[in-house]
C-alpha cells in the first residue's frame, strides 16, 4: 500500500489538520533526510495548510483555529504538527491557551522541537523558568526592581506587555513600565 493511500485511509480522505477535502498532499515530517518517508512520520494536508506551514508570510491566523480539534488526534504526527503550529502562533493569545492544555510525552515533544533546532546560533531569551521569550510577549516581574536613572521601583507582579528582545544579549529584554522604556534582566520575569 502506498503512503498516500494509507494516509487517505487513516484520515478518511480529509486534511488531518483542518478537515478540508480539497487538493490533499502527503507532508513528510521526517527530519532525518537519510531515511525513507513513512506513514508514521507523514500527515495528509490540504494545499492551504501546507503553504502556510512552509511560508509563514502566507499565514492566515484564523485558519489555524482548526487546531482546537486536530490537537486531540490520536496520530502522533498530527499532534506534533499541531504543537509546532500552536507554538509558532502563540503570540496571538488563544494558541497559548491550547498549548497549555496539550500534552506530548517526552519523545513526541523532542520530535516536535526538532524542527526548530537548525538555528542554534541565534540568541535565545529565557525567563526565570526557562521558557523561551519572543518579541511581543507579555511578562510579569517576579521581584521588586529599582530602576536605575529613575525615581520609581518596578513592583513585583507588574505586567510588561509587548516586550522587545535585546539582540546581542540573551539576559536582557526591554519593556515599558510606568510609561518608561526600561531594560529588564530575564531572570526577574516570567512569561504570562
Amino acid at each position: 500500500m502506498t503512503i498516500e493511500k494509507s494516509l487517505n485511509e487513516r484520515s478518511g480522505g480529509k486534511c488531518e489538520l483542518c478537515g478540508s477535502t480539497d487538493e490533499l498532499l502527503v507532508y513528510d515530517m521526517n527530519e532525518d533526510s537519510n531515511s525513507d518517508t513513512t506513514a508514521d512520520k507523514s500527515i495528509l494536508l490540504c494545499r492551504e495548510c501546507q503553504q502556510q506551514i512552509d511560508d509563514p508570510d502566507k499565514m492566515d491566523i484564523n485558519h489555524w483555529r482548526c487546531l482546537n480539534d486536530s490537537m486531540w488526534s490520536q496520530v502522533p504526527a498530527v499532534q506534533v504538527m499541531a504543537w509546532r503550529m500552536l507554538t509558532r502562533l502563540r503570540g496571538e493569545g488563544w494558541p497559548q491557551d491550547l498549548l497549555d492544555m496539550m500534552y506530548l510525552d517526552d519523545d513526541m515533544l523532542a520530535w516536535a522541537q526538532a524542527a526548530g533546532e537548525s538555528d542554534d546560533d541565534t540568541v535565545k531569551h529565557k525567563d526565570s523558568n526557562g521558557v523561551i521569550l519572543e518579541a511581543g510577549d507579555t511578562v510579569v516581574i517576579i521581584k521588586d526592581l529599582n530602576v536605575k536613572g529613575t525615581s520609581f521601583t518596578a513592583k513585583r507582579g507588574t505586567a510588561v506587555r509587548g516586550i522587545s528582545l535585546v539582540a546581542d544579549n540573551p539576559e536582557h529584554i526591554e519593556g515599558r513600565v510606568n510609561g518608561q522604556q526600561i531594560v529588564i534582566l530575564t531572570k526577574f520575569v516570567k512569561k504570562s
